[in-house]
């Protein structure tokens, strides 16, 4: 040994021949509010049309992306050697008569104002004529929870009326809480999702489905559902055309549905108390449903957007980390008067502009990270989690080999926050590390208020979730620094009220975007760690995807 080498402290020597860790400056840094700002005002433009899947404005989007991908040096995410992965989609507009009888007395409903019935079976007519309407409750079997609202009631060809979310089961030991034991308590779980309650109805047979709207348990008011429903709508082209699914799907306004009950010679606040009881059982109405949809069809050949950064260490670099963001938003409305395009700003362009701001901070590092990340930019969102749908069934790259999900869903717009939301909050072990990156920020890591309206199931990481893939998502969190502690539920009531799928989510004069950069910068020092660590992120024990996981790594491993 040299003389000089013996001075060394040892923990240098201990060191001697492993890489040093990376300085994450240079990327944390290159994550700035003016390109956020900018990314999002170019989505945002009326150039872009609204962002709808199949229009100009989705090609305009997939360029956009392609080519941010392009100047930030990242491959191309698809192994054909392209930045796409084609979604074939077909598009639906339904013109939708609804007859409604009770009592023997017709019953007035005002089409997108009150009711939205469709069909997402491609067939140019489908009909549902004098169906009896059944009331069921929440619509949930759920065996784990010992609870069943059909109690093997034949419904089929009826017209099932059910509500929103979960059984809201009040604590025997304290009615002013909702039991934990029951459904999560507050928290909602999947069976409170309005995809829930239309599969099922389609397990049983069932015609039609009207889920019963209320402004608060949905979380907006019925204008958004008359707003997105009441248009084009999208899904996945199915070889059966969509066949198998229930005729029609529908919402219909709370006070509508407790006039249609009345008229039926029945109370909806006495039904909705007893479906609160395990023994409650379907009540049959005296009341029928007919609806005469006619939809015009197109095919509509759409497109997920994707980079790749490859990772640097060969035996690891067939192990993916996905970031996603979904690009796509509501396009236009003309029969709108005055401004007629949904430019969704926060929903969701200023998501995709936080995937860019993390995908140029990655190849900000020396060296790169161990594992491989993926960029992934989702369609048709907006429509049912479509175009992540799409890619969990079709993925480009094992879904065993997926460590994790992390996806951006609109961002912090009003400025630095001391915590920061996660959505889920003790799912998976990701939530760890965001705990400890948000510490090293000098902040904490919160659960979701307001569990109670699914946020968990509304974005595109939940289909990837339910499949078995750990998933991350978060939201701008609740203490905003000098503000007072209304200031984040003031907001975003107003956002909800004012701009959620209106024409007016547009950039504001007053953004300031300090705390969404905080925000991506956390994300990114988690999604580093991912892409670094000898560990993958697990679901913890008796999460509810947790065996999906373990049943997807045993297949891979070959097992019988």
């Amino acid at each position: 040994m040299k003389p000089s080498l013996l001075l060394l402290p040892a923990a240098l020597l201990l060191s001697c021949g492993r890489p040093a860790a990376p300085d994450l400056n240079p990327a944390l840094s290159s994550i700035t509010a003016g390109d956020l700002l900018r990314h999002t005002k170019v989505l945002s433009s009326d150039e872009f049309e609204g962002r709808a899947p199949g229009s100009p404005g989705e090609e305009r989007t997939v360029a956009y992306l392609t080519g941010e991908f392009q100047k930030l040096g990242l491959e191309p995410g698809n192994p054909d050697g392209t930045y796409v992965q084609r979604v074939p989609l077909v598009g639906l507009t339904a013109q939708t008569e609804v007859r409604l009888l009770a009592g023997g007395k017709p019953v007035s409903v005002k089409a997108r104002e009150e009711i939205v019935a469709l069909s997402r079976r491609v067939l140019p007519e489908v009909r549902v004529d004098h169906s009896e309407i059944v009331f069921c409750g929440y619509g949930v079997t759920a065996p784990e929870y010992g609870w069943d609202d059909f109690k093997g009631v034949d419904v089929k060809g009826k017209t099932l009326l059910v509500l929103i979310n979960d059984p809201a089961i009040p604590d025997p030991a304290d009615p002013s809480r909702l039991d934990e034991r029951m459904f999560k308590g507050k928290a909602m779980t999947y069976y409170g999702r309005w995809t829930y309650k239309y599969e099922k109805a389609t397990e049983l047979g069932a015609a039609a489905v009207l889920i019963v709207h209320e402004t608060g348990p949905a979380g907006y008011p019925f204008a958004v559902v008359g707003g997105s429903w009441g248009r084009e709508n999208f899904d996945l082209r199915r070889p059966d055309g969509n066949r198998g699914r229930v005729p029609v799907e529908g919402w219909i306004a709370g006070e509508k549905a407790a006039e249609l009950v009345r008229l039926a010679g029945k109370d909806l606040h006495e039904l909705k108390r007893q479906a609160l009881q395990r023994d409650f059982r379907p009540a049959p109405l005296n009341a029928t449903a007919s609806f005469h949809v006619k939809n015009a069809i197109r095919e509509v050949h759409s497109h997920n957007v994707l980079a790749k950064l490859p990772g640097a260490e060969p035996a690891l670099r067939d192990e993916y980390l996905i970031y996603t963001a979904h690009w796509d938003h509501l396009g236009k409305d003309p029969s709108l008067q005055g401004d007629q395009i949904f430019n969704g700003a926060l929903d969701n362009a200023s998501g995709v502009a936080v995937l860019l701001e993390i995908a140029e901070a990655f190849t900000r590092l020396a060296p790169k990270p161990k594992r491989s990340v993926l960029f992934l930019s989702v369609t048709a969102e907006e429509y049912g989690l479509l175009g992540a749908k799409h890619y969990a069934e079709n993925p480009l790259y094992p879904l065993a080999k997926t460590l994790a999900i992390i996806n951006m869903d609109g961002v912090n717009p009003w400025g630095r926050t001391k915590d920061f939301v996660i959505i889920g909050l003790g799912n998976t072990t990701l939530d760890d590390l965001l705990a400890e990156e948000a510490k090293a920020q000098g902040r904490v890591i919160k659960p979701d208020a307001e569990p109670e309206k699914g946020f968990f199931y509304r974005s595109d990481h939940f289909e990837f979730a339910k499949l078995g893939v750990p998933a991350s998502h978060s939201d701008a969190g609740t203490e905003y620094l000098g503000q007072s502690a209304e200031y984040a539920r003031q907001k975003r009531d107003e956002y909800t009220a004012n701009d959620y799928h209106k024409v007016t989510d547009e950039v504001k004069p007053d953004w300031d975007l300090s705390g969404a950069v905080e925000d991506a910068q956390l994300l990114f020092r988690v999604g580093y760690r991912v892409a670094q660590d000898e560990r993958w992120p697990e679901w913890k024990p008796g999460t509810e995807f947790q065996a999906a996981r373990e049943e997807m790594l045993r297949r891979a491993a070959g097992a019988p």
